[in-house]
């Protein structure tokens, strides 16, 4: 395990953020006055620059536009990454079992800015009440004060306050609304871990990354269906995943890539924070919620372990027909040859 610092960058330029403001007004959300932020997803890149990506295995063309260089490579909100982020991707690349022992000083007032800006600007607010418009008032002295809170371990997580939204089916869809600056705080964290995580995720997830969307997992399953030896198609969902993962396994799957225990507490403060529910705070002993902007990152982890990489290994060692899979957070679509491999691609 070493130690791995790399020298802060500058912060994005003005064109940036309006660019990053105005691809936040174009992203669409029927639900906007009750869902918490999700940061801005910018247009198509390869999880795996410079090297063959696993979407091959799928069956996806490879464009040539897909393909680009690191160091040039926008964020999940549309700012591009620091110099010192670009070294942590370097490493993740170059080192794939690296533990990362400093991360949490990359985490500065400039990327707090950027990822304040990457907030929707008319999301519900949290228990604390405070909206984007009212934050941004003296934006630069409460970034700086947030930065010191992080830095010296002051900062504390507030519960999440509780909303519903329906569902298709007539169900109520539980959602948790972070305050506005544990918002930012998991906004910075997420472009951070980032750099780490588009490194190890597989070609076939697609849900909540950089560069990724459901247009692209859709396109992925047809390519799949035409091109690929495929008899058998499983839809498959893990009822409630966000609200039952498993804090403990969480913590385990995110410590095989990071050791700076700052970002592990910070990552620990969010899971247990609680809810808040017409002002009542109740526990929070599993699940992250939905709604949270560190939740899909997490969610992706989680699965990462749990079932990518399993799947990625049985279908190849085991498997005796084709078997492609695609992925969208805890929505999956494996397809089989086989008839008696379809179900073990779920099941087993």
């Amino acid at each position: 395990m070493h130690e791995n610092r790399e020298t802060s960058g500058t912060s994005r330029s003005n064109q940036d953020r309006d660019q990053s403001e105005k691809a936040n007004r174009r992203t669409a959300d029927r639900h906007v006055s009750e869902e918490s932020d999700r940061a801005v997803v910018p247009v198509n890149l390869s999880n795996k620059e410079g090297q063959p990506s696993a979407e091959i295995g799928e069956g996806r063309a490879r464009a040539k536009e897909n393909i680009a260089q690191f160091n040039t490579r926008p964020t999940q909100s549309g700012a591009r990454v620091s110099q010192g982020l670009r070294g942590v991707r370097q490493v993740a690349m170059e080192r794939r079992r690296e533990r990362f022992t400093a991360l949490l000083h990359h985490l500065s007032v400039d990327l707090l800015r950027d990822s304040f800006y990457a907030l929707q600007r008319r999301a519900a607010p949290g228990v604390d009440g405070v909206r984007w418009n009212e934050y941004e008032a003296g934006l630069e002295d409460r970034l700086a004060d947030l930065h010191r809170r992080v830095h010296r371990g002051a900062y504390r997580a507030q519960a999440s306050r509780r909303v519903y939204i329906p569902k298709a089916d007539g169900r109520q869809r539980p959602l948790g609304i972070a305050a506005l600056e544990d918002k930012i705080v998991q906004q910075a964290v997420v472009t951070i871990l980032n750099e780490i995580y588009e490194v190890d995720f597989l070609g076939f997830s697609y849900g909540f990354r950089p560069g990724r969307s459901p247009h692209q997992a859709l396109d992925a399953l047809s390519v799949g269906l035409h091109r690929k030896r495929v008899n058998w198609v499983l839809d498959a969902d893990i009822r409630g995943f966000f609200d039952q993962m498993s804090h403990e396994w969480t913590m385990k799957f995110v410590q095989h890539r990071v050791a700076d225990q700052r970002i592990l507490r910070l990552i620990q403060k969010w899971l247990k924070a609680g809810v808040s529910e017409d002002g009542q705070w109740s526990e929070t002993k599993v699940g992250t919620p939905q709604g949270a902007v560190v939740s899909p990152l997490l969610a992706n982890v989680y699965l990462h372990y749990v079932f990518d990489l399993w799947v990625e290994a049985w279908r190849k060692k085991v498997a005796q027909g084709d078997v492609i899979v695609v992925r969208y957070a805890d929505d999956r679509a494996p397809r089989a040859q086989r008839a008696e491999e379809g179900p073990m691609c779920v099941t087993a």
